[in-house]
């Protein structure tokens, strides 16, 4: 079985945080799902994630089946290093096992990397494989030193290197792959008897080399998915990388990104072929967009569902429904709850609020919807406010097919306008309209001849 071990405990003080270090977020994803989401598509069955500080808050915001966590001690006193923080997770381990151990804080690990990591291990009858790049600056960084044959011969760290060894570009990962059966003896091998009192898994392959078992490093040449973040400026860095990787998806499908750089897609959104998206965009969480959409301005889509051939500009929509063919903007929101059907239209200023409106309907501008069911061909005026809420308690309206609401009228909930039915423009209504009827609920016009000129308001001017 292949099993990842995720070290995932380090407390992160550069990062000048009160949140774990692997809960920080690249394009909407804490740094420790990039890992496990990649480890499960490379075919690692199993993830023991080791954590420490803030490893309540870990625990509690990433689980799944396949997530086993377990516990380093954090107190004064206790066992630090790599190779400690790895013996957590060895009672999971079988001696057949093929061991992968990845960093929680290196999100730009790709599955196809991981594959191939694997791959070469076995291919090669490793016991140990180190994963490795070449920098152009490998200052700090493990240097590789490999036997004439090109197996690994040592990781000598920066301090220690000599001046022909600093000269070596192919630097430690810090990614590794073991057998079961030979990680467990590399551990059993090592001790903290250095400056800092650590155990470090770079120990682990001097003792297999010293004992004689076949230790490989296999390299990639995108040195980029090695990059640990360890600050803020390097979770931007990150982020520029994981962007760019998710827009030039979108673009290989089928979707037109004005500016990708200026357009910001999360990991878990889905876009149909077609559809343009300007710059400014932002889609977030579990959205899909339809087929031959046109998304312009500042625009947000969060959770929500986009049908095709939809126009959206300058807007905020929250977990929400819209049917094919709606023109939505720009500066209408959606609130959470809120259901479109096809070819409606919600214009300038117009809030929608867990109300679903049907097919043909319309709400062109400066109108509130809240906590209403309209149904098809309605036309909802200019200034239009549904009155759900007492102080107390949300009410519903409903309003029935082919409906008319004139500008600047109050619906006061819970109240019904049947198909067909009318509002006259300024009413405030707080009976039910039947089918077919104009309701009128204002007071009537009176005009007051001479009142200026008796008030003297002429004069005072």
């Amino acid at each position: 079985m292949n099993i990842g071990i995720i070290l995932a405990a380090g407390e992160g003080t550069r990062m000048k945080s009160r949140h774990p270090k692997v809960l920080h977020k690249i394009s909407g994803k804490p740094l420790l799902s990039y890992v496990l989401d990649e480890a499960e598509k490379a075919g690692i069955r199993r993830n023991v994630v080791i954590v420490g500080h803030g490893k309540e808050a870990v625990m509690e915001s990433i689980t799944g089946e396949n997530i086993i966590y377990e516990e380093q001690p954090v107190h004064q006193g206790a066992p630090y290093g790599t190779g400690y923080a790895v013996m957590q997770g060895m009672g999971h381990v079988g001696d057949e096992d093929n061991v992968v151990v990845l960093c929680g804080d290196t999100p730009l690990i790709t599955a196809s990397t991981l594959t191939e990591l694997m791959k070469y291990h076995n291919s090669q009858n490793n016991k140990a494989t180190v994963l490795t790049t070449c920098l152009e600056d490998p200052t700090g960084y493990g240097r590789i030193v490999r036997k004439s044959e090109g197996s690994l011969q040592a990781i000598v760290e920066h301090k220690d290197a000599t001046e022909d060894q600093r000269k070596i570009g192919e630097i430690n990962s810090g990614i590794y792959c073991f057998s079961g059966k030979e990680l467990k003896l590399g551990l059993d091998g090592i001790n903290n008897d250095n400056s800092q009192n650590e155990y470090y898994l770079t120990d682990v392959i001097g003792v297999l080399v010293e004992g004689g078992y076949k230790v490989g490093a296999f390299m990639i040449e995108d040195a980029s998915q090695i990059h640990g973040i360890n600050s803020r400026v390097q979770l931007a860095q990150a982020d520029d990388i994981i962007r760019e990787r998710i827009n030039l998806g979108h673009m290989e499908n089928g979707v037109t990104l004005i500016n990708p750089k200026d357009t910001y897609i999360e990991s878990t959104v889905r876009i149909g072929r077609d559809t343009i998206v300007y710059p400014g965009a932002v889609l977030e969480g579990d959205t899909v967009i339809g087929e031959d959409c046109t998304i312009r301005g500042a625009t947000r889509i969060v959770d929500s569902i986009i049908g095709d051939e939809v126009s959206i500009e300058s807007t905020l929509i929250e977990n929400s429904k819209v049917g094919d063919g709606c023109k939505i903007g720009p500066y209408a929101h959606l609130r959470p709850d809120s259901e479109l059907g096809r070819n409606v239209k919600i214009g300038n200023f117009v809030e929608i609020k867990k109300a679903i409106l049907g097919d043909d309907s319309k709400a062109s501008h400066l109108s509130y919807v809240g906590d209403a069911q309209v149904g098809s061909g309605v036309n909802i005026g200019c200034g239009v406010v549904f009155v759900n809420y007492d102080g107390e308690r949300k009410f519903k309206s409903i309003i029935g097919d082919n409906a008319f609401i004139g500008s600047n009228s109050n619906l006061v909930a819970p109240v019904k306008v049947e198909s067909w039915g009318y509002v006259a423009a300024g009413s405030t209504i707080t009976d039910n309209v039947g089918e077919g009827e104009l309701s009128i609920a204002r007071a009537r016009q009176v005009n007051k001849a001479g009142w200026v000129e008796k008030k003297g308001l002429k004069k005072r001017k």
